[in-house]
């Protein structure tokens, strides 16, 4: 009876030890973010019909879609895409102009087969916390997630999840950890085998949170971060994970968009990746100020043992969100602002880098394939130069990875040209 009780308390105590093992493959054929160029990935916009029950989500603007009323500055080239959507917009020889949705699975994986036809090494999926609690919003982020999953397998690119923790209020942590549970319970993130394409740092599943230490008034703070930083790092079922912190430009000196509290230097030195945000707030002439400051930034870190991830972006505008604002506000000046940032970061030392943004054409950073004809009216939107080919800036990003990795010569001062 004795041997009987113990080995049921063994099978149980074995059957427990088991549960709280964590939920990763040991493996990844992406091991490293150094040495990649990663892009952020929205996948945040809809069209009626789509199934996503969203109707026009990020394209709109005040409540409308129509001429004069939408949130895009730059009209995507929807020519390769299986499926598109009227707009309410006409092109100039009165022809409709069509859209697609990121809920399409089809369009998830054009994205994803111009990220291997040009060399991009993978993207961050986008999931704002505010958006996935419940309903749609929350649907459409797991199907795009789900998708996003699949594509990067079938074309060999790495990926991971980016929280953008804008819009979380106070105690919001709980539902960060919520979800990362949900998502790994639900599309084994980082369990789909020793092949799995999910980006590891350090040996372990590297997850980013960002929005960390800005003095912009969030009602979350960093007693927030902190929490969210001990889960995943420490929970023994769903932690063990390499964490990227995203944080403002000034993060380092404490400077005009970072909160002014020591401690956020604690949470840095509990990471393996810090991302400075640097969109907007330099042009191309005010830059060289930017490149001494990575060098600084990149000291900080080895002095700290923290791995350091500058941002590079092609441009800035978002006039038709905030008319006030000027349009083609940074202009990409044919790829040289944008070549300037990525040469810069690697001169200065980094070696890796982040794009912003793989498909943001809200804010006029995407690198994705735009439109050389967009729609005529009350609305206008920012196009390339003549004589700059619309995957300008995909042929960029996959140049700038090879370079990174010295499988290329560094070419400074011009961008190259795109050889066909």
């Amino acid at each position: 009876m004795k041997k009987q009780v113990f080995s049921i308390l063994l099978l149980l105590l074995c059957a427990v030890g088991y549960a709280q093992q964590p939920k990763h493959s040991k493996t990844s054929t992406f091991k490293s973010y150094k040495g990649l160029v990663m892009a952020g990935y929205q996948g945040w916009f809809n069209a009626p019909g789509d199934g996503g029950n969203r109707w026009w989500n990020h394209y709109v603007s005040r409540g409308k879609f129509e001429p004069g009323y939408t949130n895009i500055d730059v009209w995507p080239d929807v020519s390769e895409y299986k499926k598109t959507y009227k707009s309410p917009f006409k092109h100039a020889d009165g022809t409709d102009a069509y859209l697609y949705s990121s809920y399409d699975a089809s369009s998830v994986e054009t994205h994803f087969k111009w990220m291997q036809q040009y060399g991009i090494d993978g993207v961050f999926v986008q999931r704002f916390i505010g958006d996935v609690q419940r309903g749609a919003g929350k649907h459409h982020n797991d199907v795009v997630l789900g998708n996003a999953l699949r594509f990067s397998e079938k074309y060999h690119r790495a990926i991971s999840v980016m929280y953008d923790l804008s819009g979380m209020q106070a105690g919001g942590d709980s539902l960060v950890i919520k979800d990362w549970k949900h998502l790994v319970d639900s599309l084994k993130l980082t369990n789909r085998g020793n092949n799995q394409t999910w980006l590891y740092h350090n040996g372990k599943p590297l997850v980013a949170v960002w929005g960390i230490g800005f003095n912009d008034n969030r009602r979350y703070g960093l007693a927030e971060a902190e929490r969210i930083i001990n889960f995943l790092k420490n929970d023994p079922v769903y932690g063990g994970c390499a964490i990227l912190l995203g944080v403002p430009t000034y993060w380092r000196d404490f400077g005009s968009d970072t909160e002014k509290d020591p401690h956020l230097h604690n949470l840095l030195k509990m990471v393996d990746i810090i991302h400075p945000w640097f969109v907007g707030r330099f042009n191309e002439e005010a830059y060289p100020k930017f490149e001494a400051r990575i060098v600084d930034d990149i000291a900080w870190c080895k002095a700290n043992k923290v791995d350091y991830v500058p941002t590079v972006f092609p441009g800035f505008s978002w006039h038709n969100m905030n008319p006030r604002a000027p349009q083609n506000q940074i202009p990409r000046n044919r790829g040289h602002f944008y070549w300037t940032q990525i040469t810069g970061a690697i001169k200065s030392g980094a070696d890796m880098l982040y794009v912003a943004m793989f498909d943001e054409v809200d804010e006029g950073t995407a690198i994705l394939k735009a439109s050389k004809n967009p729609p005529v009216g009350k609305s206008t939107f920012v196009t390339f130069e003549d004589g700059i080919p619309n995957d300008y800036y995909l042929y960029l990003t996959g140049y700038a990875s090879k370079m990174l990795r010295k499988q290329v010569p560094f070419v400074e001062n011009v961008p190259p040209p795109v050889v066909k």
